[in-house]
């Protein structure tokens, strides 16, 4: 309850206020009204009520608080939600992917047949150091699903913090949106003119998981980090360049070996219709090509 005590030309006023309203304090305004007569005498003696507000300032500044508290829980909540969704996508296309090359089976290809999605998981840029691609991909879309569901419901093991966590999941996206780069990069250059679906897939995947990450940090805490996922992508780049180095190059040991020419020697008669076939192939230019290993 608050009060207080004015003065005008005419008139005196007395302020009082309560909260529910209630009839007038008898008490205080009898002791306003003589003060306010030995103040000015003759002077009229006015009674206002005021309606006054329960909730101060501090209580409406809690409120507001706790209203951006929630609404922040409720925006990372959904950040960790879209996360292990999109996460939840990938394990299921690597693990389609895993099961294919382990098992050599034929890839069901919608575009450009079966093929060219088959010459490419078959290729020798399906591995990295002597891992088939898919698997890595399935371990890394299975931390983030994990991640992001341990994050959105509060509970990581080990009793990781959750700042902890969220640098994993930066670091994991991160680096799975630099080897999708990288793998778009070879698509484009080494393996021109073949169609993938799933490579373009995953690294649709990879790039909304890593813009989601960014998204939850917010522009001036990715500032801080930019260092760090600069270092992770150049990491990747790196691991990945030395794993397709070390496999398409000759060894030493074949690079030195020298096959003399030995020229072929005719020890048979030729039939009349080999010799017909031979000038067939002479005159239209026929060349032969032979390998041994």
């Amino acid at each position: 309850m608050g009060s207080s005590i004015g003065l005008s030309a005419s008139q005196s006023r007395i302020f009082y206020c309560s909260s529910p309203p209630l009839s007038p304090p008898t008490a205080f305004i009898s002791s306003s009204a003589y003060l306010l007569k030995k103040l000015a005498p003759g002077r009229r003696l006015l009674v206002v009520p005021l309606k006054c507000s329960s909730s101060g300032p501090s209580q409406g500044s809690e409120s507001e608080a706790e209203t951006a508290s929630s609404s922040s829980l409720a925006s990372s909540n959904s950040t960790y939600n879209w996360s292990a969704g999109l996460g939840a996508i990938g394990l299921v296309e690597t693990a389609y992917l895993t099961y294919l090359k382990l098992s050599d089976s034929d890839v069901f290809c919608l575009l450009g047949g079966g093929g060219s999605c088959g010459d490419v998981l078959n290729s020798d840029y399906a591995v990295i150091f002597g891992v088939p691609l898919p698997l890595v991909g399935l371990v890394a879309y299975g931390i983030v699903t994990i991640l992001s569901l341990q994050l959105s419901s509060k509970s990581l093991p080990l009793g990781i913090s959750e700042m902890y966590g969220r640098l994993l999941l930066l670091g994991t996206t991160t680096s799975m949106a630099a080897a999708s780069a990288y793998f778009l990069y070879i698509l484009s250059t080494e393996l021109a003119g073949t169609s993938c679906p799933y490579c373009l897939m995953s690294a649709l995947l990879s790039f909304s998981l890593f813009f989601i990450s960014i998204k939850d940090f917010g522009f001036q805490e990715i500032q801080k980090l930019m260092g760090l996922q600069i270092c992770i992508a150049g990491l990747v780049f790196a691991s990945i360049s030395a794993s397709y180095s070390s496999s398409f190059s000759v060894p030493s040991s074949l690079a030195m070996v020298d096959c003399p020419y030995v020229a072929t020697e005719i020890t048979t008669k030729s039939s009349p219709f080999a010799l017909s076939l031979a000038r067939h192939l002479h005159s239209i230019g026929a060349k032969m090509y032979g390998a041994f290993w």
